[in-house]
């Protein structure tokens, strides 16, 4: 079996690395149009494998830059509940944990950061209700309920599929998989443990059929004919012909699906590196401080992962410290802001795939997959591609004139 435990956080026993391996499989055998030899799942199978972490981006949201102000984005971003569910579409999640300071006001007290696979989790939970409670609380700090994970009194009675959707209707969401939509799982979870913390991501963009999807997209020998040359096609070219513009919009999608593509167009094949998952890279502490001096080291804690495998940060002073998230300052050009949510944090990490690149045979003539230059730049701030983006913007003023006009009455 290729895959261990993404970013080897868990001891798995044989049977659920093999149920891992069988997640990944079936999913990449559902992507089976986009397969090309430039692609392999197997990294045992690739012949003189060199480690890249190349592909890396920030993992703020990019796409409703292209339509609203910053200020709005970073709002949108810490929007709770609302902004994770929307905007935080770069395979990093984030949810601000608030506490009571000592006049009684709420403030924020940490940001919690996840790159986890909802897949991961949910496979673990069908298989093994015990692992998947202590996942639950190395990253609570306490043991949660069977109900709290499952929404009964005893998973272990259930079969693997009745689990299945269980622990999606309470912690998962549905992950825009077409078995649990049918079967009545919710987008979103019902329960509020991974909506008031962050155990894994939850958007259903954020998955593992689409990293595979990216990956695979663009590991093709695409060709843009110039004359009797052949090109190497941009981004534009890409998503245009195939019609997926929106996808150009975001930091992370472009940045897989060209790094794939630029190995492919060298004629080299491209596969991930054990464990596959979703990585975050150490941010630049210099950036922070609290008062004139820099962070003390248990303000930033990672885990779930090996160094170099981080999949959770937690970032903010620990409860029992009388600081609060914004008393954190963060240097933004030529001034200091206080930290007050996820999105100033996420602006400065980067999130990442550690990816394996192999030598293959060269590209033959007949192997080509000549498309259409893109007569444009593709427009990621067009009224169809914004619309939702606005819509939000709309929601969360009429939120805050609400909650306004309620301290005034």
């Amino acid at each position: 079996m290729p895959y261990g435990g993404p970013g080897g956080a868990d001891e798995l026993s044989d049977e659920l690395l093999e149920r891992w391996n069988e997640v990944i499989a079936r999913t990449v055998q559902s992507l089976a149009g986009f397969q090309t030899r430039f692609f392999e799942l197997d990294p045992g199978k690739l012949r003189d494998p060199e480690l890249s972490d190349a592909v890396k981006w920030p993992g703020d949201p990019q796409a409703p830059t292209f339509c609203v102000d910053e200020a709005t984005v970073r709002a949108l971003c810490d929007w709770p509940q609302t902004g994770r569910r929307s905007v935080q579409l770069e395979y990093c999640e984030c949810v601000v944990v608030t506490a009571r300071d000592a006049t009684g006001r709420q403030r924020p007290k940490r940001v919690e950061v996840t790159t986890e696979l909802r897949e991961y989790w949910s496979c673990v939970a069908m298989h093994d209700p015990d692992r998947v409670r202590a996942m639950a609380a190395e990253v609570l700090g306490s043991e949660p309920g069977w109900e709290e994970l499952f929404g009964v009194a005893d998973p272990q009675a259930m079969t693997p599929a009745e689990r299945e959707l269980a622990f999606g209707h309470t912690v998962g969401g549905h992950g825009n998989d077409q078995r649990l939509i049918d079967a009545g799982v919710p987008a979103q979870p019902t329960g509020r443990l991974n909506i008031d913390r962050a155990l894994f991501m939850t958007h259903p963009i954020n998955g593992l059929d689409d990293v595979l999807y990216v990956v695979m997209f663009g590991s093709h020998a695409y060709g843009v004919r110039e004359g009797s040359q052949i090109r190497q096609a941009t981004g534009d070219d890409i998503y245009t012909s195939f019609d997926v513009m929106h996808l150009s919009c975001n930091h992370a999608d472009p940045t897989i699906t060209l790094g794939s593509y630029d190995n492919a167009f060298a004629g080299k094949q491209t596969g991930f590196a054990d464990p596959l998952g979703m990585y975050i890279r150490v941010p630049n502490l210099d950036l922070f401080f609290y008062g004139d001096e820099p962070l003390p080291p248990d303000w930033v804690r990672f885990g779930r992962g090996r160094e170099g495998m981080y999949q959770r940060l937690v970032f903010g002073p620990p409860d029992d410290h009388e600081a609060f998230l914004d008393d954190v300052t963060v240097s933004v050009g030529a001034s200091d802001q206080p930290l007050t949510g996820g999105y100033q944090l996420l602006r400065e990490l980067e999130v990442g795939l550690r990816l394996l690149v192999g030598q293959t045979d060269p590209i033959a003539e007949s192997e080509w997959e000549l498309i259409q230059p893109a007569g444009e730049a593709i427009a990621c701030n067009a009224d169809s591609a914004c619309a939702t983006v606005r819509e939000l913007a709309q929601r969360l003023e009429a939120e805050r004139r609400g909650r306004s006009a309620l301290r005034t009455v």
